[in-house]
């Protein structure tokens, strides 16, 4: 019996070494001020999207694809081309919805809680804590390899709507955005940065 333990035992010992010595058990935490001030480096830049919304009166989840523009500081643009076309513009605090022949118009203020989940994303990829802290308790966990943003909304109207948002990504870069309302309902976006242009 001792034959067999102690060959056992050699090994979890390499492997607690191994993991003791690994980049990422050495990794430095990141802060939430470094993490904002790296994502302000990137004043504007285009992605794909990939968007899965699962809403609990329809029987499958909904998915749609497409593109999306961020100009620091307050423009941002979704283009959804599947299932079908439509685009998302925020360009300040003006809202504009088009689909088909339809459009709308919308201003923030009128509509707090489309403004916190809009804001989520435009606040982060701006690197503007400022405008998350006014909207969010932001909690940050992991590394430059990896990290995921913790956003819980401060507000109790808009509480009432969104529970959570988690935001993951690598190093200055945005990869996922899921939203968890209070009713449950989520949705999830992976975002594929595009080629820098030459």
């Amino acid at each position: 019996m001792t034959r067999l333990t102690r060959p056992r035992f050699r090994l979890y010992t390499l492997v607690w070494l191994a993991l003791l010595v690994s980049p990422m058990a050495q990794a430095a935490p990141l802060s939430i001020a470094q993490l904002m001030a790296g994502l302000a480096k990137h004043p504007q830049g285009a992605a794909t999207f990939t968007e899965t919304k699962t809403i609990s009166i329809l029987d499958q989840p909904i998915e749609s694809s497409g593109e999306l523009l961020f100009i620091a500081p307050a423009r941002l643009e979704k283009r959804t081309l599947k299932p079908k076309p439509e685009t998302m513009v925020l360009d300040g605090d003006t809202l504009t919805l088009e689909r088909g022949r339809r459009k709308h118009v919308l201003q923030l203020k009128d509509y707090p809680e489309v403004a916190a989940m809009i804001e989520s994303i435009r606040a982060t990829l701006a690197g503007d804590r400022k405008s998350l802290e006014r909207v969010y308790h932001l909690a940050l966990d992991g590394g430059q390899e990896r990290w995921t943003l913790m956003l819980t909304p401060l507000d109790p109207k808009v509480g009432a709507i969104v529970a959570r948002i988690r935001i993951e990504g690598a190093r200055d870069v945005v990869r996922s955005v899921a939203i968890l309302q209070a009713d449950g309902d989520r949705s999830l976006m992976t975002i594929e940065q595009s080629a820098p242009q030459r």
